[in-house]
């Protein structure tokens, strides 16, 4: 299936994983890339640069093909060391980044020289215009239904998706909801050039988080998410669980007065416990709506072979069969 997403990444299937905090190691990135998709690493649960540098070694072990590194960029009173996690993303010969959070104008030149194409998070048309206008090469467009950060207009992905089709010039894929072959060509008819997808790829052998995560996701449905930190601004949609449902509790009593100190219980520290330890009720964990269309937990490779034959099929035997009829 080539779209303007596999010309430009390289890359067999207009299929990437999202960076996902405690989940994009080498192991699921090198899956998802000799399945013919975008893997992505995700650089800041690295410690350190020397860290990610291993990783980036350790996923070149497993694959020849093109991969991807998540460089998000945090407001912080003490940023991670960005120059250093760029070097080392340049000195391991990735030649595709995809960036989140603030603005990456800033760095778009460095990675640019090195050959770096770059991908950005968006869940807006206006900030998916802007990512255009400072040069990036293409945009994950995050609909409402996205687990993580769906920002804060609440813009769910029918409309954004045709939205973004209608602005942008360069290409996007579509995030948030996506899990199967449906959501493969309902995405390639809004618009976008391919599909981004997170909480599906958590629920795969390939996946390095402890079995308690993937069993949560198959049970839950879509009604089992949550919007958290939304006073803060600083909305995610996360899995409902006895810390997140105690942190909702925080939001209503506290009201407005709320305060991140208020809530780090549930929400610092958080991933290792959960991803690594299975420790479900420890606090907020990103996961998308999409739950409710996840029942199995395959291999990568099974699942990325199973989206293509399902689009297939629905593209030329019922969406064809209908053109015809």
């Amino acid at each position: 299936m080539k779209t303007q997403i596999t010309e430009l990444f390289g890359i067999e299937h207009p299929i990437i994983q999202g960076g996902m905090h405690y989940v994009g190691f080498a192991e699921l990135a090198a899956a998802v890339s000799n399945a013919g998709g975008l893997g992505i690493i995700t650089a800041l649960t690295q410690p350190t640069p020397e860290a990610l540098a291993n990783e980036i070694r350790k996923a070149r072990e497993r694959t020849d093909k093109p991969i991807g590194v998540n460089l998000t960029f945090l407001p912080a009173r003490n940023p991670p060391d960005y120059p250093g996690y760029i070097r080392a993303i340049i000195d391991g010969g990735i030649k595709i980044v995809e960036t989140a959070g603030n603005n990456p104008q800033k760095w778009l030149p460095t990675l640019h020289e090195a050959g770096i194409k770059v991908i950005h998070k968006c869940t807006s048309v206006r900030h998916a215009l802007k990512a255009e206008s400072i040069g990036c090469d293409a945009v994950s467009v995050d609909g409402f239904e996205c687990g993580g950060h769906p920002g804060e207009d609440d813009v769910p992905n029918f409309i954004l998706l045709p939205r973004a089709a209608d602005e942008l010039k360069v290409p996007f894929v579509a995030s948030g909801g996506m899990a199967d072959g449906r959501s493969l060509v309902a995405a390639l008819a809004l618009g976008a050039a391919g599909i981004n997808m997170g909480t599906r790829f958590v629920a795969t052998k390939d996946a390095p988080v402890h079995q308690n995560v993937k069993d949560a996701i198959v049970a839950a449905t879509e009604l089992d998410t949550r919007l958290v930190m939304r006073p803060l601004r600083n909305t995610e949609r996360v899995l409902t669980n006895v810390g997140v449902e105690r942190l909702l509790e925080k939001e209503q009593r506290l009201g407005s007065d709320i305060t991140f100190e208020d809530i780090v219980e549930e929400v610092g520290g958080v991933y290792p416990r959960v991803m690594k330890g299975g420790e479900m009720d420890a606090g907020a964990w990103s996961c998308g709506m999409v739950a409710g269309l996840i029942d199995d937990v395959p291999s990568v490779k099974d699942l990325i072979d199973r989206i293509i034959r399902e689009a297939e099929e629905i593209i030329e035997a019922r969406l064809l069969g209908m053109s015809r009829a």
